[in-house]
């Protein structure tokens, strides 16, 4: 036996959940992604899902991805930088940085490639990057990727964020790393106290749109439209792999910031170009979400009724305000269970545990989508309902 395999034969940590009956990661689904999906010979109500504007199985966004299909073949063979450059990618940028009110955008092939890049690009050394304590791992290994001094402050306690920035160089670079939504809990970045300090200590901002993009704001433009403070924020990062119903990645900013990723943000250059299918797909679905006010008011209409009966049921749900939906569970194996039971009665949620959450913080994450009915939403409900209090989670 080798060292990798003697090291990783100790690793039994899905085994132990196997062996119990609750493991309950990579279930196959055989239907296109919608509130009910078919997973196992069966249908379930998937609240799982990060499509929030429900436009994965959009027949529109079909379409659009076959045509380009159809005329760009399946693939681009290189990077953007080299031959992997199309007029669709072009045009996506140049919709991107208009939507978000920026000069201009990048697009790269996924959303965590625009974190992994950007950050070490634009911070490196004598810099500093500063995070909130829950931000997402793609800004947690983007962070690290770079040669700037890497701080962090608990999550969402401008105090905490207020005393880092005491003790930084006034003249230096600072550069605060936000998630706009926190995806598993489902709060907001408290972005009009970060921009009064970002004014206070000489900082610049970066916030991650990717479960803010489709959902809040004008047309869904995200978090930092839905406070008004677009101008205030540096940079804009966003993903095509929720509300926009594809595969992907962009970061929008000023002209001269954009023009230097361009030509150095490694992920970008030294990655393959997003597919012509995905790249026609987020861009149809731009144009769908500006175009159909009434599919983001939906979205929210089913949001706080979700939010009211969860409530009204004595379920946890912490501090969220988004169509992220924590169902506190505070237990690892009762998480799983918790899971299990939920499947089984036809519902399809997500597990949180560490080291997504803290180990007093497991919960399970109940997400909405636009093209969910209150019908659908109440019958989901109603089964956890039972399987929580079947396991002592509520009365």
């Amino acid at each position: 036996m080798g060292q990798l395999q003697e090291r990783y034969a100790a690793y039994r940590e899905p085994q132990k959940f196997m062996e119990e009956g609750v493991y309950p990661y990579f279930r196959a689904i055989t239907s296109k992604q919608g509130p009910e999906v078919t997973m196992e010979g069966h249908k379930v109500l998937m609240f799982g899902s990060n499509a929030y504007t429900g436009l994965t199985g959009d027949e529109r966004v079909i379409a659009a991805a076959h045509k380009a299909l159809d005329k760009y073949g399946s693939g681009c063979a290189g990077s953007r930088f080299l031959n992997g450059t199309l007029d669709l990618h072009v045009q996506l940028e140049k919709e991107l940085a208009a939507f978000e009110h920026k000069d201009d955008a990048l697009c790269l092939s996924t959303g965590f490639s625009v974190n992994a890049g950007v950050i070490p690009a634009i911070a490196g050394r004598g810099d500093y990057v500063i995070c909130d304590d829950r931000d997402h791992a793609s800004i947690v290994d983007g962070r690290r990727l770079s040669f700037a001094t890497q701080l962090h402050y608990k999550h969402n306690d401008m105090e905490d964020l207020e005393r880092v920035l005491q003790k930084l160089p006034l003249e230096a670079v600072k550069l605060i790393v936000v998630d706009g939504v926190f995806s598993m809990e489902g709060d907001l970045a408290m972005l009009p106290e970060i921009v009064k300090l970002k004014h206070k200590y000489n900082c610049s901002i970066m916030v991650d749109e990717a479960h803010g993009l489709g959902v809040f704001g004008k047309q869904g433009r995200g978090v930092c439209d839905h406070f008004g403070l677009t101008d205030e924020v540096d940079l804009i990062m966003g993903t095509f792999s929720k509300s926009l119903a594809s595969i992907g990645g962009f970061i929008a900013g000023d002209k001269d910031t954009i023009n230097y990723l361009r030509h150095t943000c490694r992920t970008y250059i030294f990655s393959a170009s997003d597919t012509p299918a995905a790249t026609a797909a987020a861009l149809e679905a731009l144009h769908i979400i500006q175009n159909e006010p009434e599919r983001l008011e939906h979205l929210w209409d089913i949001t706080n009724y979700a939010l009211k009966r969860f409530k009204e049921e004595g379920f946890e749900i912490g501090e969220t305000e988004s169509p992220i939906i924590p169902l506190y569970v505070r237990d690892i194996n009762k998480t799983f269970v918790v899971t299990k039971l939920a499947f089984e009665a036809g519902v399809f949620i997500n597990p949180v545990i560490p080291p997504a959450c803290a180990p007093q913080d497991t919960l399970v994450r109940f997400a909405l989508m636009a093209s969910h009915t209150k019908d659908q939403v109440e019958r989901g409900v109603q089964a956890l309902k039972k399987v929580f209090a079947a396991e002592g989670i509520i009365k």
